[in-house]
């Protein structure tokens, strides 16, 4: 009896502590993101159609189901903007893939689109794929 009270005060704790820290909010943002296929599908898509990017990392394959949660996410004006940021993968190498977009007409339109490469050091730098100025 008495474990069972200490569990349940436990659990009470923890569910305290989840909704007053915010983490409900990222716990949301999370499953949210990982039911937006063809955001990440089609931002990869995009992405390998860049030259440099194919030099440098190979083509990047399709995004392996932890890169979402192992990644951040940002979503606003109520779940129609994005900025989420994910590592990627090629045949010859890594890097990250940043992501800002906007729902329109039921599809994502792009704002920004980035791949991140960090190591090895000596190619180390930041590929701009999409940059749209002015949008919100």
């Amino acid at each position: 009896m008495k474990r069972l009270l200490i569990s349940i005060i436990l659990v009470c704790i923890t569910v305290i502590i989840f909704f007053s820290t915010g983490m409900n909010h990222i716990a949301s943002n999370l499953v949210k993101a990982y039911s937006e296929t063809t955001l990440y599908e089609n931002a990869i898509k995009i992405v390998n159609e860049n030259e440099q990017v194919i030099e440098l990392l190979g083509a990047i394959a399709p995004l392996e189901s932890s890169a979402i949660f192992e990644g951040e996410v940002k979503y606003t004006h109520q779940y129609k903007s994005v900025q989420t940021t994910v590592r990627i993968k090629g045949a010859k190498g890594k890097a990250r893939m940043d992501i800002t977009a906007n729902i329109e007409n039921n599809q994502w339109v792009y704002t920004i689109l980035t791949v991140r490469i960090k190591k090895p050091t000596e190619l180390k730098q930041s590929i701009e794929i999409i940059k749209l100025n002015n949008i919100d």
